[in-house]
């Protein structure tokens, strides 16, 4: 949540003392009723904010999705390998929205929208995540049963349920809604199972493109945005 005058003047409207005036004058709207107070609280991401009609949009706010390659860590910085950050444009309040281990490729979202990406990460939201994972053996079909029930990875809790897929040559496709530590590879290890290739291919309702090469990104648009923000109301 944040105060509609400061979403005003982050979104590159005017001053905070501009929509103060606009407000007397009734001019802005949150949700189709007539704003209360340049304090009143709005959530930036799924309140709609209208100013003389038209809907105001957090300018600032930016939505890469990067095909991460393997060798780069999902971190801001790191000193001893490269990190995810060098892949896309400079921002200095950039982050990427969870961890992909560093030999881990595929989707990963990052942004300057914090109230998201929090979003995105909480389980409460079950928010899906898949996975490719190649293993040293095919999985089983008492391993399906075994990640729906949920799985215990060491860490006292077991993982929420998971879907998974049994593919040919020992593929298998996992979709969770968690992201704790090298959960993937830890729920595999759990049922005997190592893996020795790991790639995300979804987040949400947002899918890592075929033809986007490794390294490369693009960058989200309004209604692929628009898909996430729904995904976690």
């Amino acid at each position: 949540m944040t105060r509609l005058d400061k979403f005003w003047a982050d979104a590159g409207i005017g001053t905070r003392s501009e929509v103060k005036q606009m407000i007397r004058k009734k001019l802005v709207t949150v949700n189709g009723a007539p704003a209360t107070a340049p304090d009143q609280k709005i959530n930036e991401i799924s309140d709609i904010v209208c100013a003389s009609g038209k809907a105001v949009n957090l300018r600032g706010f930016v939505y890469y999705l990067l095909h991460k390659p393997a060798g780069y860590v999902s971190a801001t910085k790191d000193n001893l390998f490269p990190t995810v950050m060098e892949l896309v444009p400079k921002g200095d309040d950039l982050f990427p929205v969870g961890r992909l281990d560093k030999d881990t490729e595929g989707l990963l979202l990052i942004t300057n929208d914090g109230e998201l990406a929090h979003r995105l990460l909480s389980p409460r939201r079950h928010v899906d995540k898949t996975y490719l994972a190649i293993l040293d053996k095919s999985a089983e079909d008492d391993d399906i049963e075994k990640f729906e029930a949920g799985v215990d990875i060491g860490d006292g809790d077991l993982t929420l349920p998971a879907k998974l897929q049994i593919l040919p040559d020992n593929q298998a496709l996992l979709t969770i809604h968690e992201g704790r530590f090298h959960q993937v590879k830890r729920m595999f290890h759990a049922v005997g199972k190592e893996v020795v290739y790991l790639k995300r291919l979804s987040m949400g309702p947002v899918k890592l493109p075929e033809c986007l090469e490794k390294g490369a990104y693009l960058e989200l648009q309004d209604h692929e945005v628009d898909s996430l923000r729904n995904a976690v109301r």
